[in-house]
C-alpha cells in the first residue's frame, strides 16, 4: 500500500500538506456523505491509515526506510493506529458538534450507535484510537522489535538468554526463554518491555524476532537437518561405511551403497530438529559429495591414468 499515493502527495510533503490532503479526502469519502457505499467506506479506512502513518514522524521514518512490506512486518494494524487521536480529528472536521452529523453514518452501520464515527473505527480498525464513548483512553507505549540471534543448538534443546535493555538512561536485565523447535522469523513477546507511554499509559511490548545463525556443519530445512559429507571417489564407486555425527553429538555409521551419485541423501531418522516444544524430531540427511584431491602422488596419477584408459 503506497500511503503517499493514497493521499496524493509527494514523499517530500511536509506535515501541513499531508494534513490538508487527508482533510480533503476525508470530507469526500466520509460515510456521512456516502451512506451505504462500501467502496467509499474502504477508501476512507485506507486514507485514514495512510494519514495515521505519515502524520507520525517515527512511523513515517520507518515506512520511508523499510518500504510498505518491511513496514508491515514491524507494525501491526493496532500499532499503526496507536496514538492516532480520533477526538482531535472529530474536532477538526466538526463531527459531533457542527458540520456533518453522525446520523447518516449510524444508519449505514445499522443504527443504534451513539458515536457512529468512533464505532466505525472500533469495528473496522482494531484498536484505531482507543476511544470509548467519545472519551480518550490512555495511550499505550510504542511496541519495539529487535533481532535475536539463535543457534541450531538453541533450536534443538531450547535455551534461556539474559538480555540487558537500555531505556531512558537506565538498564534492566531480563530473561528470555527460547522454546525448542522455534522457527526463524518468529517473534518472542516481552510484555511491557517496549516504549514507555505518556500520561501514565501502559508500556508497549518488546518483540524479539528470531534470526538463525549459520552453522559450520549443518543446514536447516524445516525440522530436518542436512549434513554434507565428503568421501573419496573410490568409496562412491565401491561402496563404504562412513561415520557421521548428529547435532547433539551422537555418532552413526552410515552405509554408502556402491554407485551412489553426488546428489544422494542418506537419511538418519529422528536426528533432526524438534517440531515445536512438544513435537517429535525431524530427520538428519547426509548429502554425499565426492572429494577431489588437489594434488596426486606419482602412484595415484598412474592409477588414475589406468582408470581413464579403461573407460572409468
Amino acid at each position: 500500500m503506497d500511503y503517499y499515493k493514497l493521499l496524493g502527495v509527494s514523499k517530500s510533503a511536509d506535515t501541513d500538506a499531508i494534513k490538508k490532503a487527508y482533510r480533503k479526502l476525508a470530507l469526500k469519502y466520509h460515510p456521512d456523505k456516502n451512506a451505504g457505499d462500501k467502496d467509499a467506506e474502504a477508501k476512507f479506512k485506507e486514507i485514514s491509515e495512510a494519514y495515521a502513518v505519515l502524520s507520525d514522524p517515527e512511523k513515517r521514518k520507518q515506512y520511508d526506510t523499510f518500504g510498505s512490506a518491511g513496514f508491515r512486518q514491524r507494525y501491526s494494524q493496532e500499532d499503526i493506529f496507536r496514538g492516532f487521536d480520533i477526538n482531535d480529528i472529530l474536532k477538526q472536521f466538526g463531527f459531533g458538534s457542527s458540520g456533518f452529523s453522525s446520523s447518516g453514518f449510524r444508519n449505514s452501520m445499522g443504527g443504534g450507535a451513539q458515536h457512529g464515527f468512533d464505532s466505525f473505527f472500533q469495528q473496522n480498525s482494531a484498536g484505531f484510537g482507543g476511544c470509548s464513548g467519545g472519551r480518550a483512553q490512555p495511550v499505550k507505549g510504542q511496541d519495539l522489535t529487535y533481532q535475536l540471534s539463535v543457534t541450531l543448538e538453541d533450536v534443538l534443546n531450547g535455551a534461556e538468554r539474559q538480555l540487558t535493555l537500555r531505556k531512558n538512561g537506565k538498564t534492566e536485565n531480563v530473561s528470555v526463554k527460547i522454546p525448542k523447535g522455534i522457527e526463524e522469523g518468529k517473534k518472542l513477546r516481552l510484555r511491557g518491555k517496549g516504549g514507555e507511554a505518556p500520561m501514565g499509559g501502559i508500556a508497549g511490548d518488546l518483540y524479539l524476532k528470531v534470526q538463525l545463525e549459520p552453522h559450520q556443519n549443518y543446514e536447516r530445512s524445516g525440522d530436518d537437518l542436512i549434513l554434507h559429507k565428503q568421501i573419496p571417489f573410490s568409496d562412491v564407486c565401491l561402496g563404504a561405511k562412513v561415520e557421521v555425527e548428529s547435532l547433539d553429538g551422537k555418532k552413526f555409521a552410515v552405509n554408502v551403497p556402491s554407485g551412489t551419485n553426488g546428489d544422494a541423501r542418506l537419511r538418519i531418522k529422528g536426528q533432526g530438529l524438534p517440531s515445536g516444544p512438544l513435537g517429535g524430531r525431524g530427520d538428519l540427511y547426509v548429502k554425499i559429495r565426492v572429494e577431489v584431491p588437489k594434488s596426486l602422488s606419482d602412484e595415484q596419477k598412474a592409477l588414475i591414468e589406468s582408470l581413464r584408459e579403461s573407460g572409468l
